[in-house]
C-alpha cells in the first residue's frame, strides 16, 4: 500500500525553499537546500537526529530566523510577510502546549479565540474520533487520542497546509493505522501535510514525496517508489527474502483495526 499520486492539484507548488541556510555561529544546520512542496500532497522530510529537517521545519513555519535563502509559503514570501504565512498554515504541538484543567471541549474553543473564529467544538472531535471524549482533559488521554487531538487543533485555523512533527511516535500499531487513515483523510479534502518520521513503512505508506536530509543537505529526493526501485536497479538485495506481509500485518489482521483505546 502505497500513497495516492493522482491529485489534480497536485503539480501546484505551495512551498518553495531555495538556497536555504541556516548558520549556528561557524556550524551549518542546513546548507543552501532547495526543494518545492505541491499542493495537497503528501510530502516526508526524513533524516536522522541532527540532520536539520526540524530547523528547516521550523524556518518555515516561522518558528526559527534562516540565515539566508528564501522561503515561499502559498504565493508569501518568508521575509515581507510572515504572519500572513502564520495564518495558512497549521502546526502540530507538543503536550506542554495544553492546559492541563481544562477539558477537550474547552480547549478547542480556547485555540478558537486565539484564531479568532467561532468554532464547534464537536465538529473537530468528530474528524478524529474524540466525541465520546469531549469532556475529559487532556492528561487523561492515551497516546493515540492525544495525537488525535493535537491533530485537531492543527485545522482549527482551516490551514491550507499543516505540519506533523513525528505524530506516531510510541503508539501502537492499531493507533499508528489509524492516525495513517486520519492523515490521509487530511489529505483528501485539500489539504497539504507535511511530516517527519523516523518509521520508514510509515513514509511509504503515506508520502507522495519523500526529501531525505543528512548533514544539513538534502541527499535524494522523489517518490517513495522511485527512490526503491532506483536501489533495486543499483543492484542492491536485501540479505532475507522479501515476504508480502510483516509482523505489524499480522498483528493488526489478528487483533483487528477498530479505534481502541489504552
Amino acid at each position: 500500500m502505497h500513497a495516492v499520486t493522482c491529485l489534480p492539484w497536485k503539480k501546484q507548488v505551495i512551498i518553495s525553499v531555495r538556497d536555504l541556510t541556516k548558520k549556528y555561529g561557524e556550524f551549518e544546520a542546513v546548507k543552501q537546500i532547495s526543494f518545492d512542496v505541491f499542493r495537497g500532497e503528501i510530502f516526508g522530510l526524513l533524516g536522522p537526529n541532527g540532520a536539520g529537517k526540524s530547523t528547516t521545519l521550523e524556518i518555515i513555519e516561522t518558528l526559527r530566523e534562516k540565515t539566508s535563502g528564501t522561503v515561499v509559503v502559498d504565493g508569501i514570501d518568508l521575509d515581507r510577510s510572515p504572519n500572513e504565512i502564520k495564518k495558512r498554515i497549521g502546526v502540530q504541538l507538543q503536550t506542554s502546549g495544553y492546559y492541563p484543567n481544562l477539558n477537550l471541549t474547552e480547549l478547542l474553543m480556547l485555540f478558537g479565540g486565539l484564531y479568532n473564529r467561532d468554532i464547534k467544538p464537536m465538529e473537530f472531535l468528530g474528524k478524529v474520533n474524540l466525541l465520546d471524549k469531549a469532556k475529559s482533559k487532556y492528561k487523561v488521554l492515551s497516546g493515540g487520542q492525544k495525537q488525535r487531538f493535537s491533530i485537531a487543533t492543527t485545522l482549527i485555523n482551516q490551514p491550507k497546509i499543516i505540519f506533523l512533527d513525528e505524530p506516531t511516535t510510541g503508539l501502537d500499531p492499531q493507533a499508528r493505522r489509524n492516525l495513517w487513515e486520519l492523515v490521509q483523510d487530511i489529505r483528501t479534502s485539500g489539504t497539504t501535510v507535511i511530516i517527519t518520521t523516523h518509521y520508514m513503512d510509515e513514509a511509504e505508506v503515506l508520502c507522495d514525496r519523500v526529501a531525505i536530509m543528512d548533514s544539513g543537505k538534502i541527499i535524494a529526493l522523489d517518490s517513495p517508489d522511485q527512490l526503491i526501485d532506483r536501489l533495486v536497479a543499483s543492484g542492491f538485495e536485501r540479505p532475507k527474502e522479501v515476504k508480502k506481509a510483516n509482523l505489524e500485518d499480522v498483528f493488526i489482521q489478528m487483533t483487528g483495526k477498530e479505534w481502541r483505546e489504552d
